[in-house]
């Protein structure tokens, strides 16, 4: 196996740059083309890295070494496999703080929060390498079938599928790696993995800490790239038998438009609704929403978007969140005491000021924020929403909420399932009947009592409803979608018990 130094000092961050090669059958490499390009941080244009710019011919070689990394790995013991995996989490451990500044510098999102996602990378492997090691099966009854006898004996096993296409989104460049990496490598997969074009950086350093671990050559690939070249390329691809992709729904869709037979797991868009009724306690809604609507600049597909607040409380419901997202400090991500970075880029920050603007202009009310500074947005609220308009229908992916008004809890529930979306929902209520009909009647993959859906732990199944998605992530979830179930039928010799 082939390893480099992955990093070396860079003053205005602090810590860390990737120099950049693409990883391929273990050995980090320039692409075909020699072609390369920058990593600029989203807040102020500074170039953080370099990475070599991958295209169709470097996903091909990628496959090709994928697959004959997975013959290898299927044929390794899962606890020769989970051996592996826990070393890589011991050095995701020790290189969080490394891996947070990468984050940051390419992302955008403060350090705090960077710190906190590198900082569950450890975890998610570990969990991936127990599930992984835990393949069960079951046996079959099949004397219950008429005319069978004991003569046979029946299970099922599960294998893993094959080479995994890993397409992961920018916003959070650590987790959502690694919440397909993780679980496709302890099933026994080989994987390529496309990183998000905006954050490669940080998936290289997540793949440095599998390769460093001593995983095998070829087992974890990594192109940089175009999705639209080097993604189609591997989706496209027929020895690819399974791909997991985070992003947006369009993005979905021609996915499974050209992907052809193979197994696919899609985590798509959404417009998060959280139901508040009048017998929830205010100040602790407004206190979730104000976590909900804004971490990550509200760049999370479970983000809290539309709040959906009783008519008879709406007035002091937003008179306690709005001093709440007043005092959330935005700004330089390595500043001390910022809370909420930038977004990805002055072209998403672009979009999401006209979102807002284009709701007021409508009849909405601007609460408070709006005001931008190249790409970073001041926390928005926007009351007396149209719930039907695009700004509480269409997926936003930014740092606002938008305030509708619901008669009763019935009206309020018809309101969350009014978008073609369906990933995460909240409601807050202290009346059991009330929660209990919003947990069975709220059409989302994920529902949250007195909280917002802004809240995942990693091993629990998560995934969406509708053109929120299909398949499920977690790594449980994410295993039994990453193997095969094989039925053995062992026939002997017809005999009578007795």
């Amino acid at each position: 196996m082939v390893t480099f130094p992955l990093f070396w000092n860079v003053p205005k961050w602090g810590s860390l740059m990737t120099p950049s090669s693409l990883l391929i059958n273990g050995a980090w490499v320039d692409a075909i083309a020699g072609e390369r390009e920058d990593v600029t941080s989203p807040f102020d244009g500074h170039v953080v890295g370099s990475v070599a710019l991958g295209r169709a011919a470097d996903a091909v070689r990628a496959v090709d070494a994928a697959v004959a990394g997975f013959e290898k790995w299927r044929r390794t013991p899962a606890h020769e496999r989970s051996a592996i995996l826990m070393k890589a989490a011991a050095l995701a451990d020790e290189r969080a703080e490394e891996i947070a500044r990468i984050i940051s510098g390419e992302n955008g999102k403060s350090l705090l929060e960077a710190r906190g996602e590198a900082g569950r990378s450890g975890e998610i492997i570990r969990l991936s390498a127990f599930e992984g090691s835990h393949l069960y099966g079951e046996s079959l009854p099949l004397d219950a079938n008429k005319g069978t006898g004991f003569d046979k004996i029946g299970f099922t096993i599960r294998q893993p599928v094959g080479v995994v296409v890993a397409i992961a989104p920018f916003n959070y460049p650590a987790l959502l790696v690694l919440h397909k990496l993780a679980p496709a490598l302890a099933a026994g997969n080989a994987v390529v993995l496309k990183p998000a074009r905006a954050t490669p950086l940080t998936a290289l350093a997540i793949a440095q800490c599998f390769t460093d671990a001593g995983l095998p050559d070829g087992v974890l690939n990594v192109v940089t790239g175009p999705g639209g070249e080097v993604g189609d390329a591997l989706v496209r691809d027929r020895r690819v038998r399974k791909i997991s992709f985070t992003g947006s729904t369009a993005v979905g869709e021609h996915i499974a438009s050209i992907a052809g037979i193979k197994k696919m797991s899609l985590e798509l868009g959404a417009s998060g609704p959280v139901i508040v009724l009048d017998d929830a306690d205010i100040e602790a809604a407004a206190h979730a929403i104000s976590l909900g609507g804004y971490i990550n600049a509200g760049q999370v597909c479970i983000s809290a978007q539309r709040i959906i607040v009783a008519e008879s409380i709406v007035g002091d419901f937003i008179d306690a969140l709005t001093p709440k997202v007043q005092a959330i400090r935005v700004g330089d991500p390595f500043a001390d005491g910022t809370a909420v970075g930038s977004l990805i880029s002055r072209t998403e920050a672009d979009r999401v000021t006209s979102s807002i603007r284009a709701a007021v202009s409508a009849g909405a009310t601007l609460v408070t924020g709006g005001e931008q500074d190249g790409s970073v947005i001041q926390p928005t609220i926007v009351a007396n929403v149209d719930p039907y308009s695009p700004f509480a229908q269409d997926e936003l992916f930014g740092p606002a909420v938008a305030i509708s008004t619901a008669r009763d809890v019935a009206h309020a529930i018809e309101l969350a399932n009014s978008t073609a979306y369906g990933l995460g929902a909240g409601v807050f209520t202290n009346n059991i009947a009330n929660s209990i009909r919003a947990i069975r009647e709220i059409e989302s993959g994920v529902v949250h009592v007195n909280w917002t859906q802004l809240w995942r732990a990693d091993l629990m199944p998560y995934g969406g409803f509708k053109a929120s998605g299909i398949g499920k992530e977690g790594p449980r979830a994410a295993i039994s979608e990453m193997t095969e179930v094989k039925t053995v039928v062992m026939h002997g010799t017809p005999w009578n018990n007795g």
